[in-house]
């Protein structure tokens, strides 16, 4: 039997969660089609303070299934370790994505999808995120709504978790 951790305090999940997205190199995102069939796939990330930025191969389902709506759901962590991000994604072209964000792309996982045609990238605006590790964290694990920290200022100070 697996003995829970005890619940983290809300402020301890997003220090945790925007630790993730500072550090984690990988992701599962998924997409559906207009038909409504799933593709999960795996991912790399980078995280600018606000955005993930993600490259794939222009014809691949996940950049085909984003383009009519943006919609899209990328999940970090382990299966008792969740955060789930539920966002819109665009896609930009390597030429038109500013040359710091690919740099920081590039810097952070070791390639360079600029190099690579048809590769794109995907841009995922976050507008919620819970985070959760057992049942004892389910109450209260949204981090973010409608695009918007749930805590405030008075919250851990971001500056030491999100890059400068």
């Amino acid at each position: 039997m697996i003995t829970p951790e005890p619940p983290r305090t809300a402020e301890q999940r997003l220090r945790d969660t925007l630790g993730r997205l500072r550090d984690d190199h990988d992701a599962w995102g998924a997409t559906a089609s207009p038909d409504g069939i799933p593709c999960l796939v795996p991912l790399w990330f980078a995280w600018d303070g606000t955005t993930l930025l993600m490259a794939t191969r222009r014809t691949n389902p996940t950049a085909v299934n984003v383009t009519p709506t943006g919609a899209i759901r990328v999940t970090l962590g382990t299966p008792r370790d969740v955060v789930l991000i539920k966002g819109e994604a665009e896609i930009v072209e390597g030429p038109d994505l500013p040359t710091a964000d690919s740099d920081a792309f590039a810097a952070k996982l070791g390639w360079d999808p600029r190099q690579r045609s048809p590769w794109v990238y995907l841009r995922v605006t976050p507008h919620t995120v819970p985070a959760w590790r057992e049942a004892n964290e389910q109450a209260g694990r949204d981090l973010m709504r409608s695009g918007t920290w749930l805590l405030g200022p008075s919250s851990p100070d971001r500056s030491a978790v999100l890059p400068s």
